[in-house]
């Protein structure tokens, strides 16, 4: 009765242990479990610990992004190549018009700027000339090149420097990608197919009118010529740049650009004198054009030399197009010569093709595979 009479606050201290021990096991089997990550079993996340603020996953070095080989030559040739070079041709018909500078002098006064290069060459403690076994053909690369550059010069004194670049630029395409299927068998996409016959379409239509025009007698005689010159200029440009992919040396740019000044020198010093009288620049103006041309013709050599050896040499001539359409704008506003609504016509085709060729070849490559 005593019992029973409790309230239950008066519990017995051997109830109150019994009542604990219900409750114990269970908090210690609570207690008892791994934490998460702490036993194998039970890797699982802890979802009662704060996680780090998410970042985005970033790739390592050997895994970025970098422009592929094409690419890099493409971008050398529009840049370095095409827009120099678009100087020369009205630089050169400036130094003409002010000084009756003749085109043999004006390639005697380009091949001086390439002399320097043997500096180079002796400290690197590279041969003058290129290894034994591949001499003759650096030698043809140069003399090449040496054709090429004096019949676009002479080219340029009889015809408008934008047709003679248009010409030039376009048998040069034409030539290095017949000769490179030919002999190198490298295929060509669709796109870059599509740019070529875009740029040379582009190159027909700012030379064909006035192809068609041609006086008669002495003048169209000499037209005709320049023209022909122009053509066989790009003829030898493309021969050179095919020749320039079989060399494969170390030293191999700063030689061909030596060879290029050393052969240009002893072929045309002679001729000089045979041919024609020295004549020096009778004005500042003069003396500023040829040494542009020199400076220009120097960047462009080497740039052009570089980026046939990343993409089709077709490609790169393509490319060069860009010249024309620097040679068309210098002619109309500097040398104050008409450019007929074709010339527009055609050189909005050419860069048309260029945005063609160069956003087909434009890829990247990641760091790693290109190590594989």
């Amino acid at each position: 009765m005593a019992g029973a009479l409790k309230g239950p606050g008066s519990l017995s201290q051997e109830e109150r242990r019994k009542s604990k021990e219900r409750w114990v096991p269970e908090l210690s089997l609570a207690c008892a479990l791994p934490h998460a990550g702490s036993h194998p079993y039970f890797n699982l996340p802890d979802f009662t610990q704060p996680s780090p603020p998410s970042t985005p996953p970033s790739l390592s070095s050997h895994q970025r992004c970098r422009p592929s080989d094409a690419t890099k030559g493409l971008l050398v040739a529009l840049l370095g190549g095409g827009l120099p070079a678009g100087f020369v041709g009205p630089f050169s018909r400036m130094a003409y018009q002010a000084s009756h500078f003749p085109s043999l002098e004006l390639l005697i006064c380009r091949c001086l700027f390439h002399l320097p290069i043997a500096l180079l060459l002796k400290l690197r403690g590279d041969p003058l000339l290129g290894p034994p076994d591949v001499r003759g053909r650096a030698c043809l690369h140069a003399l090449l090149n040496v054709l090429s550059i004096g019949c676009a010069y002479s080219a340029v004194q009889v015809v408008p420097a934008g047709n003679a670049a248009t010409v030039r630029k376009g048998s040069s395409t034409v030539c290095s990608a017949l000769l490179a299927l030919c002999l190198e068998s490298q295929r060509l996409s669709g796109y870059d197919w599509c740019g070529l016959l875009g740029s040379t379409l582009g190159l027909i239509i700012i030379v064909g009118p006035g192809l068609g025009t041609l006086q008669e007698g002495t003048t169209g005689l000499y037209t005709a010529l320049g023209y022909v010159l122009a053509f066989l200029g790009g003829l030898a440009l493309s021969l050179g740049l095919l020749v320039y992919r079989s060399l494969d040396f170390p030293s191999c740019l700063p030689t061909v650009a030596f060879l290029f000044g050393l052969v240009g020198l002893v072929g045309s010093v002679p001729g000089l004198f045979m041919l024609q009288t020295p004549v020096l620049p009778k004005d500042p103006l003069s003396w500023s054009c040829v040494g542009a041309v020199g400076i220009l013709a120097l960047v462009s050599f080497v740039c052009v030399s570089y980026a046939v050896t990343k993409a089709h040499p077709a490609l790169v001539c393509a490319v060069l197009h860009s010249e024309v359409v620097v040679a068309l704008m210098l002619q109309y506003y500097v040398l104050y010569e008409t450019v007929a609504p074709s010339d527009i016509m055609g050189a909005g085709v050419v860069l048309g093709s260029i945005a063609i060729i160069t956003a087909q070849n434009l890829s990247c490559e990641r760091e790693g595979q290109v190590e594989e």
